[in-house]
């Protein structure tokens, strides 16, 4: 039963000592909600996957296991609290195991190891109810991205603390693009993950207590650097966490990716960072030393508000739920069992904190997530605001869109003397006048666009052709003459304005 692997872990734990954690010590202080959990696993058709372990070349489309925690009614009756044995049997899906006595767990899979101490987690109860029913009111979501061919459920504790103050967690496992295993941290894999969790990105659609304008994301290790390829597809992202992301340790990877894109990644961002590595570590295990103080991804980042923790009681492994409870320790480097779950309970709580500032407040001016208070003997922090993108012609029409295009003249001289680089070039309003005035609900719009276009280009034959039809359209036969000879007057050839002027004179 996996000789070599047993051989491998076996020669490894000279460097480990076992770990006495628990739910009640993590200590997490929850909020008013209960927590429901449902799991349930999505087929995506459009890719094709194989079951490894039948030995075969069977293809199947694309399963996506997908596990939900979310806020839920105070009546609870019927539904079932999970112990932390519960959590585990999704394993059995998720790692292509369904049929693997409960025995077995803890033997079976390389994160588990079979200790007394673990043993002891099993029973223990966890904070969420099995599929209880969700509460009707919107609330903001968390599409989290497991680390390098992890659960779903990896960081489980953390998810029954943020959903009890108000959110929705959705989470699916890391896999390979062709079989469960990843090829190994390469720029494949992250939009393999990337694709992943978009198709998540769809399935919240289906859910009417989600608000669809508050997405944040949230990843681990590999699952954080897939995440930053995602936000730079995705403009309706508003946050991202990143729970020590691979984005700071294989910046290689990130920049390979055909989405890279430093300018399009420009949402609030908070990095949870390792301990620094000691040196003995780094030498023995042949790490980079540049990896202690080297962060390309955010010292190249011009317009996020960005924030850098690093935790100096916490190595890599502890930055999930299992990493905390299953975890062997490294006596070279990790502390103690207390100080790993005080730092797990404080990162929860600066996530929160995150979560709130940026999706519940929207950013509120009169506070600063970075007045939070800081245990400077637990972590540090860099802070970053980032600077403005330039305002262009994109955003000026979102301003008047909103306002349904209407006064558009009196925006137009606001904006620019806020912004004087503001360029409306006169192609893009024709076209855009154009547009709305073909569409019969939206030619007072269009008229209107025509009219901007005239006062910021009162010598173009064009526009007032284009706003003659316009007119036309909106069976204004005044207007229409009345333009169409404007535009034959700057420009006598037009000879789309001599048709139409001897047309309606008849």
């Amino acid at each position: 039963m996996r000789i070599l692997t047993l051989l491998i872990v076996t020669s490894l734990q000279i460097q480990f000592v076992f770990c006495q954690t628990s739910l009640k010590e993590i200590n997490l202080p929850y909020g008013a909600h209960k927590v429901g959990f449902k799991h349930y696993t999505l087929i995506d058709s459009t890719r094709t996957y194989r079951i490894k372990n039948e030995f075969n070349n069977q293809l199947t489309y694309r399963p996506i296991p997908v596990s939900v925690w979310y806020p839920a009614h105070t009546n609870i009756k019927n539904s079932q609290q999970l112990n932390v044995l519960d959590y585990l049997q999704i394993l059995k899906e998720e790692e292509e195991w369904k049929n693997l006595p409960d025995e077995y767990l803890l033997d079976w899979f390389h994160y588990l190891w079979n200790t007394p101490q673990n043993k002891a987690h099993l029973p223990e109860q966890a904070h969420s109810f099995a599929n209880a029913p969700m509460l009707k009111e919107k609330f903001p979501v968390i599409v989290y991205a497991s680390s390098y061919e992890a659960t779903s459920i990896e960081n489980f504790a953390m998810f029954e603390y943020l959903a009890s103050y108000g959110y929705v967690i959705i989470s699916s496992p890391s896999r390979g693009t062709s079989i469960k295993e990843l090829e190994g941290a390469t720029p494949r894999a992250a939009e393999t993950q990337s694709r992943d969790t978009e198709f998540i990105l769809k399935e919240i659609h289906n859910y009417s207590n989600i608000t669809m304008d508050k997405i944040a994301l949230m990843g681990y290790s590999f699952g954080g650097l897939s995440n930053i390829i995602t936000a730079m597809k995705n403009p309706n992202i508003k946050a991202l966490i990143s729970l020590d992301g691979s984005e700071r340790y294989n910046y290689k990877v990130l920049n390979k990716s055909p989405y890279f894109n430093i300018q399009r990644f420009d949402i609030p961002y908070i990095h949870f960072a390792q301990k620094d590595i000691p040196e003995a570590v780094l030498i023995s295990d042949k790490i980079p030393a540049e990896l202690n103080y080297q962060f390309k991804l955010y010292d190249s980042l011009k317009y996020n508000e960005a924030y850098s923790f690093k935790f100096h009681d916490l190595t890599h492994s502890y930055f999930s739920s299992f990493g905390v409870l299953f975890a062997n320790r490294d006596k070279r480097q990790d502390k103690s069992d207390d100080e790993i779950m005080r730092s797990y309970r404080l990162l929860s709580q600066y996530t929160l904190q995150f979560l709130n500032f940026y999706l519940k407040e929207n950013g509120n001016k009169n506070r600063s997530i970075a007045s939070l208070e800081i245990n400077d003997k637990l972590v540090s922090l860099k802070t970053k605001k980032g600077s403005k993108k330039a305002f262009n012609y994109r955003d000026f029409n979102d301003l008047a869109l909103y306002q349904n295009y209407q006064d558009l003249i009196k925006l137009y001289q606001r904006e620019k003397e806020k912004h004087p680089t503001l360029m409306l070039e006169e192609g893009m309003l024709n076209t855009l006048g154009l547009r709305l005035s073909f569409d019969p609900n939206k030619i007072e719009q269009g008229i209107q666009v025509f009219l901007l276009a005239l006062h910021i280009y009162p010598d173009s034959s064009n526009l007032y052709d284009s706003l003659a039809e316009a007119y036309l359209l909106n069976k204004d036969v005044k207007n229409a003459i009345i333009n169409f000879k404007k535009s034959l007057a700057l420009n006598p050839q037009n000879q789309n304005a001599v048709n139409k002027l001897k047309l309606l004179k008849q």
